[in-house]
């Protein structure tokens, strides 16, 4: 079940909200000032927040800085005004959304909705591993936001290593993955696209290993 934090100093709104996400399915924390917000946050894992702007303590704006300071959690921003300048400066703050009071309840839902489907495509289309990240529709590849420049073998060999970064990988294993054919044993195809994988990541980070080779059995990811 989807987790959000409902940062909201009204407490009768913010009971409102809890009974409407609640019968919709999600799980639920309530916050109701700026401070109590960092708190909860910082010792929880939420999948979305909704955010009161106008809240005592810490300010919305603030709280909002110390959210994306920690990744990229969906924010959708509860305000009560609705003037272009504002929203704008909403918006480039690091909310994701926002919706003005008084809102729909509706509305709110597919708000949520909706951002929860763009984390999931998201989430598709983009792999990230320590400092490696794979875009999947561009078959673009960087380490640091530089590119690797990949072959597309060498790009779906590193792809299939970090979708389980804990599992080794035989060169069997490999092979009739990327090369959608038998492996008839022939160890040096593997070997040379690793070692071509390890020699441009070398060129970015050459004091790190980000793959490792399991003697005897194959490869997986250096955790």
């Amino acid at each position: 079940m989807k987790k959000i934090l409902i940062i909201e100093d009204d407490v009768s709104i913010s009971n409102m909200l809890c009974d409407l996400l609640d019968r919709n399915g999600y799980l639920l924390t309530a916050a109701y000032s700026g401070t109590e917000a960092v708190m909860c946050f910082c010792n929880g894992k939420y999948d979305l927040v909704l955010l009161d702007l106008m809240i005592p303590g810490k300010s919305g704006m603030d709280v909002l800085s110390e959210i994306r300071k920690s990744g990229a959690v969906p924010v959708i921003a509860l305000t009560a005004v609705s003037d272009k300048e504002s929203i704008v400066n909403l918006l480039k703050a690091g909310a994701n959304d926002y919706i003005t009071k008084p809102f729909d309840n509706s509305e709110l839902l597919a708000r949520i909705e909706v951002q929860f489907r763009d984390n999931a495509a998201s989430a598709q289309s983009t792999m990230k591993y320590r400092d490696v990240v794979l875009d999947n529709e561009r078959y673009d590849a960087f380490i640091e936001k530089q590119p690797l420049q990949l072959s597309k073998r060498e790009y779906e060999i590193l792809k299939l290593l970090m979708q389980n970064p804990k599992k080794v990988f035989t060169k069997n294993n490999l092979y009739e993955s990327v090369w959608n054919d038998e492996f008839l044993g022939d160890d040096n195809t593997i070997n040379v696209h690793i070692s071509k994988i390890r020699a441009k990541i070398a060129k970015i980070r050459p004091d790190d290993e980000y793959i490792q080779t399991v003697w005897g059995i194959g490869f997986k990811m250096q955790e």
